[in-house]
C-alpha cells in the first residue's frame, strides 16, 4: 500500500474520532475522566503487581483507599467550603460596589485628566462594564447548565467515572496490548518508539503536575488562612486547581487574594503584604523546587502551547476538551518533533543530492 494511501485511511480515521467525540461530547466527561484517573494510577497498580498482588487486588485496594480519602475530604472540607461560598455570595454585592466607587474615584482623578474624561462619562462606563460583566456570568452560568452539568450530570459523573477508572487499571495491560497487537506491521516499532515518548511526556506533565497543583494547593488555602484571609481556604483551592496550567493558577489567585484582601483589610498594607507574600513564597517553591523535581526538562512541552491547547480544545468540546487537550498537545508535539526529523532527512530538505551534507556556518570564533 502506497505511503500516500495510507496517509488517506488514517486522515479518515483521525476525521471520525473528531467527529464522535464533538457528537458524544455531552455523555463522554465521565468516561474521559475515568480514563485519566487510570492512566495516572497505573504505575502504582504495576509496582503493587511487583510486591505480588493479583491485578485484581491491586486495583480494589487502590480504588477503596482513594474512596477512603475521598470521603474523608468531602466530610472535612464541604461544610467548610459550603460555609465561605454562602458568605462570599453574601458580600459579592457590597465588594463589587466598594470596587466601583474605587475606580470612580481613580478615574475622576489623575488618570481621568490624563485621558480627558470627566466623572460621568467615567462613572458610566464603569458602570456599563460591571454590567456588563454580569451578564456575561449569568450567560455563562447559564451555558454551563445547558451543557449537562446539571444535577443527574452531575451524580452521573460522581457514580459512573469511579467506576470506569476501576475497570479501566484493572484491564489497563491487556488493552495497551491489544492495541499493539493491530499495529500495523510495517511501521509497529516507529509505533511504539513514538508512543513511549508520548507515554514518556505525559507521565512527567500530569503526574508532576497533578502533585504541584495539590501542594500549592495547601499552600496558598492554609496560608492564606493563617494571614487571616476570610475566604483563603476557597482562594487556596482554586489557585492549586487552575495551577493545572502553568502560571495561571498563580495570577488567578492572586488577583482574587489581593481584591478581597484589599476589601478585608483596607489599606492595611502589613496584611495585604502577608497575603501577596503567601502567593511569592508558593511560587518561589513551585519555581525552584516543585516543577525541577516533579516535571523537569523531559516534559518537552513549552508552557504557552499547553495554555493555547487546553484553551483550544475548551472551547471546541468544553470539559471534555480540557481533559483531552493534553494527551492530544503532548502527540501532536511528538509527531511534529519526528516529522520535522524525518524532513530533514529528506530530499526535499537536502536538495537534489541526498547525500550532500551542508557545512557548518562560520562564526568567526
Amino acid at each position: 500500500m502506497s505511503i500516500q494511501r495510507q496517509a488517506l485511511i488514517w486522515a479518515a480515521v483521525i476525521a471520525v474520532f473528531i467527529a464522535l467525540t464533538w457528537a458524544l461530547k455531552s455523555i463522554l466527561l465521565p468516561f474521559v475522566a475515568g480514563m485519566a484517573i487510570a492512566y495516572f494510577l497505573d504505575p502504582l497498580a504495576d509496582r503493587l503487581e511487583k510486591y505480588g498482588l493479583s491485578r485484581l487486588a491491586a486495583t480494589a485496594l487502590i480504588t477503596i483507599f482513594f474512596l477512603i480519602v475521598t470521603v474523608v475530604l468531602l466530610i472535612v472540607l464541604v461544610p467548610v467550603l459550603y460555609n465561605q461560598l454562602i458568605a462570599l455570595a453574601e458580600i459579592m454585592p457590597r465588594l463589587m460596589q466598594s470596587g466601583q466607587e474605587w475606580l470612580i474615584t481613580v478615574g475622576d482623578g489623575r488618570l481621568g485628566r490624563l485621558l480627558g474624561v470627566h466623572g460621568t462619562d467615567v462613572e458610566k462606563a464603569i458602570s456599563d462594564s460591571l454590567g456588563g460583566s454580569l451578564d456575561w456570568l449569568v450567560k455563562f452560568v447559564s451555558s454551563v447548565g445547558s451543557q449537562g452539568l446539571q444535577f443527574v450530570a452531575l451524580i452521573s459523573l460522581v457514580v459512573v467515572t469511579p467506576v470506569v477508572a476501576f475497570y479501566l487499571l484493572l484491564d489497563w495491560d491487556r488493552m495497551v496490548e491489544k492495541i499493539d497487537g493491530l499495529l500495523p506491521r510495517d511501521h509497529q516499532e516507529t509505533i511504539r518508539r513514538l508512543a513511549r515518548e508520548i507515554n514518556e511526556v505525559l507521565s512527567g506533565f500530569i503526574r508532576g503536575q497533578v502533585i504541584v497543583c495539590v501542594v500549592l494547593g495547601l499552600i496558598y488555602a492554609v496560608g492564606l488562612t493563617l494571614v487571616g484571609l476570610r475566604f483563603g481556604l476557597i482562594v487556596g483551592i482554586i489557585a492549586g486547581i487552575i495551577s493545572f496550567i502553568p502560571y495561571l493558577g498563580t495570577i488567578v489567585g492572586f488577583v482574587i487574594g489581593v481584591a478581597l484582601a484589599l476589601f478585608q483589610f483596607g489599606l492595611d498594607f502589613m496584611s495585604v503584604g502577608l497575603v501577596v507574600a503567601v502567593f511569592a513564597v508558593g511560587q518561589f517553591i513551585e519555581g525552584n523546587f516543585l516543577s525541577p523535581k516533579l516535571v523537569g526538562d523531559r516534559v518537552k512541552l513549552h508552557p504557552v502551547w499547553v495554555m493555547f491547547a487546553i484553551f483550544a480544545f475548551a472551547a471546541l468540546f468544553g470539559f471534555v476538551g480540557a481533559l483531552l487537550a493534553l494527551p492530544i498537545a503532548a502527540a501532536l508535539g511528538v509527531i511534529t518533533r519526528f516529522g520535522i526529523s524525518q524532513y530533514r532527512k529528506s530530499q526535499l530538505y537536502l536538495g537534489a543530492s541526498p547525500g550532500h551534507i551542508i557545512p557548518p556556518r562560520d562564526t568567526g570564533s
